[in-house]
């Protein structure tokens, strides 16, 4: 899936040209490399996109390996699509699609991990600029971004400790009671997040923030707000195992 930002674990590797490459200009062949693959309408050709995109991730210093790790999350999402498609249209158009999702999620990930989430941020927001006469705000698109950057790995967390309260109960490997109470947490995550900003009125206006204004936000506001969301449901696990 979307890397988690700050991409720590790339601190020992040597910076690559692709690290190296302006953000608007992998914005950009991101935008025009996904409508391309919208065009796309042959499996075959589908599957034979994957060899730029692998060629890439080599030049990036990554391998297979790394994209494997992005496509984990999404697995069981690009099985049921498949086998819906399959049974319902053909198994043809399910490899298409499913081949088309991943192949973006692959040149998504592959930004996120060659671009510090700041500078990523700073750039939509100065191509978001001359949409501000049609009501656009960059400051808030990009804290949107940025807290959707955020949450990945604070979802996986929560979804580590469901999967665990589910072995607790022997409810197995269950998907539905995965995804509901996941489903439910991160909407409260989202509303919690959501109510901090605006107590503390950190966006009003249309006047973007300073760093620490965005650091704040993204951080402190965040961390503690999906503590507070997940503490219930964690800690009310606890008692009913034990009886």
């Amino acid at each position: 899936m979307i890397a988690a930002p700050g991409h720590g674990r790339d601190s020992g590797r040597p910076r690559s040209p692709l690290h190296r490459l302006a953000p608007g200009v992998k914005l950009l062949a991101l935008a025009v490399s996904g409508t391309g693959l919208v065009l796309i309408g042959d499996w075959r050709v589908m599957a034979a996109a994957l060899v730029p995109v692998l060629l890439l991730y080599l030049a990036a210093g990554y391998g297979p390996r790394e994209m494997l790790r992005q496509l984990r999350p999404l697995m069981w999402l690009l099985v049921i699509l498949l086998v819906a498609q399959g049974l319902m249209e053909s198994w043809a158009l399910g490899v298409l699609i499913v081949l088309r999702i991943a192949i973006l999620v692959l040149m998504a990930a592959l930004i996120t991990l060659t671009t510090p989430t700041e500078v990523l941020i700073e750039t939509i927001e100065r191509l978001l600029t001359p949409f501000r006469r049609f009501g656009v705000n960059p400051a808030k698109v990009g804290l949107a971004f940025s807290l959707a950057l955020r949450f990945i790995p604070v979802i996986s967390d929560q979804a580590r400790q469901i999967r665990e309260a589910q072995a607790a109960r022997g409810l197995g490997r269950n998907p539905i009671a995965l995804a509901l109470p996941l489903i439910i947490r991160t909407l409260k995550m989202a509303a919690d997040v959501a109510d901090a900003i605006e107590a503390r009125s950190l966006y009003d206006g249309d006047e973007p923030p300073d760093d620490r204004v965005r650091a704040r936000v993204v951080s402190t506001e965040t961390r503690t707000s999906c503590l507070n969301a997940s503490a219930p449901e964690t800690s009310s696990i606890s008692p009913s195992s034990r009886r």
